[in-house]
Order: structure tokens, then C-alpha cells, then sequence
């Protein structure tokens, strides 16, 4: 299922996406002459990025005995950050942009170092910048050298200062570059990439440095160097790269905190009027949460489809594709974590209804299960073991046969010995456990607080005791709240 949905929302953004750079092509064409010294009798694929681990090609090119290849069409290029990828995954970066006739010569030996480019300033300024800053790095590790085999105090020091002076010098270097470059894209690439420059920060209540003050001002000024009016960055890493720290790292792992900075994302990608900015921002932001590894964030997932796709926002021409994801997050919405788990329509072995409303434990761990899936068969044991050691202190598990006989349920009940567990089956078969409480896959976990409000959905089964015992603690360790009606006692 999830393989389906992202497969299906990467579908929907690619072909809007294509629309939008068949409109834009013009009939000059591109031609990228190049001569890669140490490459011969082979193929290289001229491809842009699409986020930062997809490529989408757009021309391959014979290499001849000399090294000798040409990438070559009749309609422009739509703008990025491209490669041309050699064998063994190697590969050379290019920017382009409006100049896309121009040649470049290099060595398998070092790319970048050894780069020289003809016709294209974005692309001699993307490599020149880089060479100087190998050079810099060259100059470092040299010292480096020196330190290991002088480190005597006095060379050491000298060793520092010299490293702080060259450190100094690099950074001259590249605000002298962006400076005299500003406003070309390979200036935009670099300052997009780079990490906000944060200032000495306030001393806090125990005289260190505020790391609260650090991080908030990293945050908030997180954004600032990246441009999102410029559709280009789509076809480079760089927005993939900056929504998964932003999300993933400077972000609680929370559903109301991502939504929050989910929401920040997308106005900031509206007010760059990029309608590829924001198609992408949009989508990557939704299919990173389906079914994250975070327990209890799809609740982005849902908030997305609603707030951007039902509406219209994020523009999508494919209706079934939608009414599917939307049919995916109509099963969801109700099974997020903190929502009340809609109560099965179960019975006993006895055939007597089993009412979730009368289970007064603490925990109650709902486990649905096929008696013939094989995962399930292998987890029996330790949901037996779980039930056994926790039967009577505040803890029961409710185990759901969603298919087969009742003759095989009450078989897998002998077999692994369940009878401390409270064991269900709908003998009407009427419940469609897929669509009402997500279970495509066998076994299922929900683990359920004393008011049945979803605390853990999906969950591993060698995680339940381990899960179980850490809400507990943290509900120890949770100050205990007065009650609103309660009068404070005063002493006269």
C-alpha cells in the first residue's frame, strides 16, 4: 500500500511537472561538447536531478577512443543542476541555464580539479569557485601534516594559527565571490547549500552560552539564502535536502508540529510563486509521511491531502489517483494516534460480544492476525508470553482473527495457548479490517490507553513490552494535576 500511494503522488508530480517544461522549451536546442581524459568506448547519460537520489535523463552520448562525446537536441534543457554520468557511477555536475552550447574538458583523474569550461559562465563559475576552495582544503590537510609530525606546543600553536588564518582567508574568499557574482545561479547554489551563519549567542542563567537562543536562531534563519521564486532548485538536491533537515532534524517529531512547519514550508513556496516550487515542496513533504518512521506523525500525512490536494491547491489532473490517496487517508484519519479506536464488532468463543467499553485496564493491546500468516504464527509465542506475564496487573490484549474458519481461529487459540487473552472473530463477516482499521499487513498492533485512545498503531510485536512499560514511567513521572473544581487550602 505504501509503496502504491508514493509511487502514485511521484506519478502525479512528474507528469504535472513535465507539462509545465513542455510549455516552457524553446527550439534553439542544446549542444554540450565534451573530452573527459582516461574515458573511452563507452556511453555517458546526460540526466537532472530530481530531489537528491533521483535523476531523470534527457540524452546519452557516445564516447569515443579519445574521450570525445556531445550531448546534443533540438529544444532546450529545462534549467538545473545536471550530470554526466560515466561507468563505475562516476560522474561530472553542470549547471544549466539559458547558455546551453558550450564544452568542457576534464580527467578521471580529479573532475572538478582538472575542470576547464568553454561558452558557459554559470559553469566556469561553479568550478572555479570549487577549485579554489580544494585549494584550500589542499593547504589545510598540509597543515594538518605538520601538526602530526611537529607537535611540540610551539608548532602546534603556530600549526592553529595558521589554520585560523587560512579558515579566515576562505571565507574572504567566498563572500568576495557571491558578492561579485550575486544573482547568477551558481551563487544561488552555493549560498542555498550553506548553514546560516549563527552569532556569538546570549550567556544564559548558568553563564554558558543559550543553546536554546543557538537553535531558534538557526531555525528561523534557516531559510534565508534559499530562493523560492527559482524553479531550477527543483532539478538539484538542495530543496529535498533542506525540507528533510528542516522536518526531519529542526522539528518535534510531533503531528501538530510538523503540520505547523509543514504549513510555514508551503507559504513560503506560494510567495516564491514557483508553481514547481511549490508542487514539490508539497508533495515530497507528503509522501515522506504516510507511514513514517516516527509513530504517530501521519497525522501530516492526512493534514496534506486535505489541505493541499483535496483542495485544490496542489493542482493534480489524475481524479482516480486522487479519490485512491484519498479513499488512504479516509482509513487513517480516524486511526491516528490520540484518536478513540472505532470499538470491533467482535464476539468470543463463546459467540458473546466482546464490548471494548467495559475493558477498564490501563493498556489494552489489540492484536489482529491471520491464524495461517506465518509472521503471525512466529509472534504467537511472545504475545503469549506478553498476555501470561501481564494478565491481572493493568494490562489486557485482545486478539483478532481477521480471517479463515472459526474452526481455525479456535485451532491457533489450542495450538499457542491464548486463553489468558481476550480472543475475537466477527462470525457475521461483516468488517472490512483493511479499509476500517488498516491492517494490509498481518500481525497489526494497536496499543490502546483506559480510555481507548490510540497511543501506538503498528507497532512491532517485540516492541509491546518495551512500549507499554515506557508510557507507564512517563506517566509516573508526570506531575500530578489538581483537579479544576479543587479550592486551595489556606492556613490562617
Amino acid at each position: 500500500m505504501k509503496n502504491f500511494l508514493l509511487l502514485a503522488l511521484l506519478g502525479l508530480f512528474l507528469a504535472n511537472n513535465a507539462r509545465a517544461q513542455s510549455t516552457s522549451t524553446q527550439p534553439n536546442g542544446f549542444k554540450i561538447t565534451g573530452r573527459i581524459q582516461g574515458l573511452k568506448d563507452t556511453t555517458c547519460v546526460l540526466a537532472h536531478y530530481f530531489g537528491a537520489g533521483q535523476y531523470i535523463p534527457k540524452d546519452t552520448a557516445r564516447v569515443d577512443a579519445n574521450g570525445n562525446l556531445v550531448f546534443e537536441g533540438k529544444n532546450t534543457l529545462p534549467e538545473g543542476l545536471y550530470i554526466a554520468v560515466t561507468p563505475k557511477s562516476r560522474y561530472v555536475e553542470l549547471l544549466m541555464t539559458d547558455d546551453q552550447n558550450f564544452s568542457f574538458e576534464t580527467d578521471t583523474a580529479n573532475f572538478i580539479k582538472h575542470m576547464k569550461v568553454t561558452g558557459s559562465k554559470e559553469n566556469e563559475l561553479f568550478y572555479s569557485y570549487q577549485q579554489e576552495l580544494g585549494n584550500f582544503y589542499d593547504e589545510a590537510k598540509a597543515i594538518e601534516v605538520e601538526k602530526k609530525i611537529r607537535n611540540d606546543a610551539t608548532s602546534s600553536a603556530l600549526a592553529t594559527q595558521k589554520l585560523n588564518a587560512l579558515q579566515k582567508k576562505a571565507q574572504d574568499y567566498r563572500d568576495q565571490f557571491s558578492k561579485e557574482n550575486n544573482g547568477t545561479f551558481a551563487v544561488k547554489l552555493i549560498k542555498a547549500s550553506a548553514e546560516p551563519d549563527v552569532p556569538p549567542a546570549p550567556k544564559a542563567a548558568n553563564g554558558r552560552p543559550d543553546s536554546v537562543w543557538v537553535f531558534n536562531y538557526f531555525k528561523s534563519h534557516f531559510w534565508d539564502d534559499y530562493d523560492f521564486s527559482d524553479e531550477r532548485f527543483v532539478r538539484t538536491p538542495i530543496l529535498q535536502r533542506k525540507i528533510d533537515r528542516y522536518l526531519k532534524e529542526l522539528t518535534v517529531q510531533s503531528a501538530d508540529s510538523l503540520i505547523k512547519t509543514a504549513d510555514f514550508m508551503v507559504s513560503k513556496a506560494k510567495a516564491g510563486k514557483s508553481k514547481e516550487v511549490l508542487s514539490y515542496v508539497i508533495w515530497y513533504t507528503t509522501s515522506q509521511y504516510e507511514r513514517p518512521k516516527v509513530m504517530g506523525t501521519d497525522g501530516l500525512f492526512v493534514h496534506m491531502f486535505e489541505t493541499y490536494y483535496a483542495t485544490g491547491v496542489m493542482p493534480v489532473t489524475d481524479s482516480s489517483t486522487i479519490k485512491n490517496i484519498g479513499e488512504r487517508v479516509k482509513t487513517l484519519k480516524p486511526l491516528l494516534v490520540g484518536k478513540i479506536l472505532p470499538s470491533p464488532n467482535v464476539s468470543d468463543t463463546l459467540r458473546r460480544p466482546i464490548a471494548f467499553q467495559n475493558l477498564k485496564s490501563d493498556y489494552t493491546v489489540v492484536f489482529f492476525y491471520d491464524p495461517h500468516c506465518g509472521h503471525c504464527r512466529e509472534s504467537a509465542p511472545k504475545i503469549k508470553k506478553f498476555v501470561d506475564t501481564y494478565k491481572g496487573k493493568g494490562v489486557d490484549l485482545v486478539a483478532i482473527a481477521i480471517d479463515q474458519s472459526p474452526d481455525e481461529w479456535k485451532k491457533f487459540i489450542r495450538e499457542f495457548k491464548l486463553g489468558n487473552a481476550i480472543n475475537g472473530y466477527d462470525f457475521t463477516s461483516r468488517t472490512d479490517y483493511r479499509h476500517q482499521y488498516d491492517v494490509w499487513t498481518t500481525p497489526t498492533v494497536y496499543v490502546l490507553d483506559k480510555n481507548r485512545k490510540i497511543l501506538a498503531r503498528n507497532l512491532p510485536v517485540e516492541q509491546i513490552e518495551d512500549f507499554v512499560l515506557f508510557h507507564k514511567r512517563q506517566q509516573a513521572s508526570k506531575p500530578a494535576v489538581a483537579p479544576a473544581n479543587a479550592k486551595a487550602s489556606v492556613k490562617k
